[in-house]
């Protein structure tokens, strides 16, 4: 057996392998497995709006997992993507509603206020990583929170003591009548194609970059960067601050496509800590973040549609969505179980 067949082999058993332990669990739960997977297939692909609104959630979680794996692939684990998702979300909605411009200029100012926003949220993590060795994880969690009562404050200031800021131009929207009109209605907007942007814009940078080079050099062992003539606290902080930007531009796919404004949270949104298991699910791969958004977009909303139709408990359609993407990201022990039963048969 191919190295090529094993890996075309090793997600189709994973997806499997995941169906079959979540059809047992609803099984011995006193549900009806065909009906919950029916039910998942057509809220995924039921009709053109379940499709819009399935790509339309892809959208923020490619950028969240594009920010995580940035993170790790130069060494860093950023768990503040939350955080910086919020900040960027707030900024794009201010920037889109406190201005009138044209779309030419004002979509993509909006566009670089989240991104900025991000940034420099990963950017305090990033100084104190470089300057006082105080470990991301812990400051990125705390960052979090900082982010979700600050926005929160933000949004009642400028809103004069509402919950709620003002609906952004239509200038600074994202949202498209056509991709509309295409899916019945739904809210797809043209911020897939902004992920999808980006997508090539971390390839292009950690592939085809000497900034990239460094980024991932300094990831690897930071000693011998530095024996190198490479300069690791500029970097550490360089790192942060294009995750945070990523993240930032996640919070500006539900801003200025999806919602048009921002509501005060009552928590966090879910998307950037969703984004740490895209980014694993992808390898941190810019095309694997992809396919591991599609897959975990597609569960998330398909999986909306399980109570409903199939009057499967919320609870149970947890549960059965975890188990697929576990199996999922069990691939290696799958490869390595493959791999032993190819041996087997050799020896044979």
């Amino acid at each position: 057996m191919s190295n090529r067949v094993v890996s075309l082999l090793v997600p189709v058993i994973s997806i499997i392998l995941g169906l079959l332990v979540g059809a047992i669990v609803m099984l011995f739960s006193g549900y009806d497995p065909v009906n919950g997977y029916i039910a998942l297939w057509n809220g995924i692909f039921g009709d053109s709006y379940a499709i819009g609104e399935t790509i339309r959630q892809i959208s923020p979680y490619i950028l969240a997992g594009l920010a995580v794996a940035f993170a790790f692939r130069t060494g860093l684990f950023n768990i503040g993507v939350e955080g910086q998702l919020m900040v960027g979300w707030f900024a794009a909605v201010y920037v889109g509603a406190a201005f009138e411009l044209p779309m030419i200029i004002h979509l993509p100012i909006t566009l670089l206020a989240a991104a900025l926003a991000g940034a420099i949220w990963g950017l305090v993590p990033g100084i104190l990583k470089a300057t006082l060795r105080v470990h991301e994880v812990i400051v990125t969690i705390m960052m979090n929170y900082v982010a979700l009562h600050v926005v929160n404050a933000l949004i009642k200031t400028v809103s004069g003591g509402s919950y709620k800021t003002e609906k952004i131009q239509p200038t600074a929207s994202l949202r498209s009548d056509f991709l509309s009109n295409l899916t019945d209605y739904s809210t797809l907007h043209y911020g897939i194609f902004v992920a999808l942007a980006m997508v090539i814009v971390m390839w292009f940078i950690l592939e085809k970059t000497k900034t990239g080079f460094e980024l991932k050099s300094v990831g690897f062992n930071e000693n011998a960067s530095q024996y190198a003539g490479m300069n690791v606290k500029k970097n550490i902080v360089l790192s942060m601050v294009i995750s945070g930007a990523f993240a930032g531009l996640a919070g500006a796919m539900e801003g200025l496509g999806t919602f048009g404004s921002m509501t005060s949270q009552g928590g966090f949104t879910g998307i950037g800590f969703d984004g740490i298991a895209v980014a694993l699910l992808g390898a941190n791969t810019p095309l694997g973040v992809i396919f591991g958004a599609s897959l975990f977009g597609s569960l998330k909303y398909g999986a909306n549609n399980m109570p409903n139709a199939a009057n499967i408990p919320l609870e149970i359609v947890s549960i059965v969505v975890a188990l697929i993407i576990f199996f999922v990201a069990s691939g290696y022990i799958i490869r390595v179980g493959l791999q032993r039963l190819n041996k087997k048969k050799e020896a044979k």
